[in-house]
C-alpha cells in the first residue's frame, strides 16, 4: 500500500484544519495517509513515504516557526527528496506569503519534487478553502498512484 504522511505545525488550529483536510483528499482507496504534527514527526516519516504533504503557519516576520518545524525542516538538508512528491502549505494573517514562496524554493534547491504550487489560505479556512485543501490532497495522492 502507497503512504502519504502529512507533517504540520499549528499554532491556532487553522494549518491543522487544512492538514486534515489535504488528508481527507489523499485518502484515496490503496493509500495510506499519517497525519502528525511536526513534533510527533522524524526524517524518517518523510523518508519512508511515498508522497509528504508539509504545513507550517507563517510567523514573525513571514519564517516558519522556529522552534519546532524550522529544525525538521534543516533535519532533512542533504537528504535526496527527488523521488518523492511533495506539496506545502500554511495559514498566514498577514503579507504576501512569501514565507511560503521561500519555503517552496528551499526544498527545490534540496532536490524536492513539488507536485502542486504551494498552498496558502488567510487566517481560518472556509468551506472553499478546505475544498481547496482537499484538492491537494488528491493532486498529491494521484501524482504516487
Amino acid at each position: 500500500m502507497k503512504k502519504i504522511t502529512v507533517i504540520y505545525w499549528s499554532g491556532t488550529g487553522n494549518t491543522k484544519q487544512m492538514a486534515e483536510a489535504i488528508a481527507a483528499g489523499a485518502a484515496l482507496e490503496g493509500i495510506s495517509v499519517n497525519l502528525l504534527s511536526v513534533d510527533k514527526a522524524s526524517k524518517a516519516d518523510v523518508l519512508t513515504s511515498d508522497a509528504v504533504a508539509l504545513g507550517c503557519s507563517a510567523m514573525g516576520n513571514e519564517v516558519l516557526e522556529e522552534m519546532e518545524m524550522e529544525p525538521f525542516i534543516q533535519d532533512l538538508e542533504g537528504e535526496n527528496l527527488s523521488s518523492i512528491p511533495l506539496v506545502l502549505f500554511g495559514s498566514y494573517d498577514w503579507g504576501d506569503g512569501q514565507w511560503l514562496k521561500d519555503w517552496a524554493e528551499r526544498m527545490e534547491e534540496q532536490g524536492a519534487k513539488l507536485v502542486a504550487e504551494g498552498l496558502m489560505i488567510h487566517n481560518t479556512p472556509d468551506e472553499s478553502g478546505l475544498d481547496l485543501c482537499r484538492n491537494l490532497g488528491a493532486k498529491l495522492a494521484a501524482a504516487i498512484i
